[in-house]
């Protein structure tokens, strides 16, 4: 049987769970038509690229199907016409990847990075501009007094 890849966005007002039902229905659907769900992904809540619906989140889910094309059809026509998905898309693909997808795997690599250190602060005159103490002691940032600066004239000997 072909295999497929089926990403569905549903609105942000929804719970996980809801999504869940959701991908439970469109599972349901492919069983019936004689194929089945091989891999089950749910990418969480994530910023939309432009509002659709007037959402600018949404929850998405990731699908790997085994099944006939017509139970296909019929899953993504149930998805159409279901008023919490806001977009669908299914692909027709050679083989279902069992690994994380890399979405989930980037998410992973972000979580493992430690980001409360971020190394020393550089040296420089600039602070984060909060306090108001001066503890810059270099020449040229320094006030000198003006008999410091003044020279005497060329010749006159003081």
């Amino acid at each position: 049987m072909p295999l497929y890849e089926c990403v569905l966005i549903a609105r942000n007002d929804v719970t996980q769970q809801q999504v869940e039902a959701i991908a439970d229905q469109v599972a349901a659907s492919v069983v019936e038509g004689g194929g089945e769900v091989r891999k089950r992904e749910y990418w969480g809540l994530r910023g939309l690229a432009y509002r659709i619906k007037k959402n600018r989140k949404a929850h998405y889910m990731l699908l790997g199907i085994d099944a006939p094309p017509a139970a296909v059809q019929e899953a993504r026509r149930q998805l159409g016409l279901h008023e919490d998905v806001l977009r669908e898309m299914t692909l027709r693909v050679e083989a279902i990847d069992e690994a994380p997808s890399a979405i989930l795997s980037r998410r992973s690599d972000e979580r493992d990075r430690d980001r409360g250190f971020r190394g020393p602060r550089p040296a420089g005159r600039f602070g984060s501009g909060r306090t108001r103490e001066r503890s810059d002691e270099r020449e040229e940032f320094r006030a000198r007094p003006r008999e410091e600066i003044e020279t005497p004239a060329p010749g006159s000997e003081e």
